[in-house]
């Protein structure tokens, strides 16, 4: 029987398991059908709050290449179920990218949330859309300067939740921000009284 974790379970990766005795558990997760393969209200939960993702494709040798994308929150987007989809820029024109999908459209999408200390990894194919105004107009944010010169639409194989350990817990200023307001508004406050001594 084939489950959704096989994409990243191989027999290579089983047999490592088996040698380690961590088989059972992994085991015990294929018997409930392997991982999630369709968008659920949590990830588009996330997905709305997510502001940056690591990309990952690789060439026809197998060789893998990682990128940043960021964007404002719920940059990607669930198109449906399936499907996830972000506009794409000119960048640094180096389209390492979009050359290894041309190649090999098997890719990897790595989300880290660190203020909730949470990873999301999602397995997929994805294709690159040059000529869909709409779709990559509905995909853009009227706010960044940058013309999106077109889509990448991520289709879902597999998708899981990692273990929060070791996910060191970090803040972004807008999150710092909000804190902070309310207490410079005090001191403001506090302080205007004084001065009115």
């Amino acid at each position: 029987m084939k489950y959704t974790s096989d994409i990243a379970f191989t027999p290579a990766v089983k047999a490592f398991q088996e040698a380690n005795n961590s088989r059972k558990i992994y085991e015990r997760v294929e018997q409930f059908g392997g991982w999630q393969s369709k968008v659920t209200p949590d990830l588009q939960q996330f997905l709305s709050t997510t502001n940056s993702f690591y990309f990952g494709t690789s060439n026809s040798l197998g060789q893998p290449y990682i990128q940043h994308r960021g964007g404002p929150k719920g940059f990607l987007k669930a198109i449906d179920d399936k499907c996830l989809a972000f506009a794409d820029f000119s960048g640094n024109k180096q389209y390492i990218s979009i050359g290894n999908l041309s190649e090999n459209d098997k890719v990897f999408i790595f989300l880290m949330n660190y203020r909730n200390q949470t990873r999301i990894k999602i397995w997929g194919t994805a294709k690159v859309i040059h000529n869909d105004p709409e779709l990559i107009t509905s995909l853009s944010d009227e706010s960044y300067r940058a013309k999106p010169e077109r889509a990448i639409l991520f289709k879902i194989e597999a998708w899981d939740v990692n273990c929060r350990q070791h996910i060191t817990q970090l803040y972004t200023k807008e999150d710092i921000e909000l804190v902070t307001q309310p207490l410079k508004n005090k001191i403001k406050e506090l302080e205007e009284k004084l001065s009115e001594r």
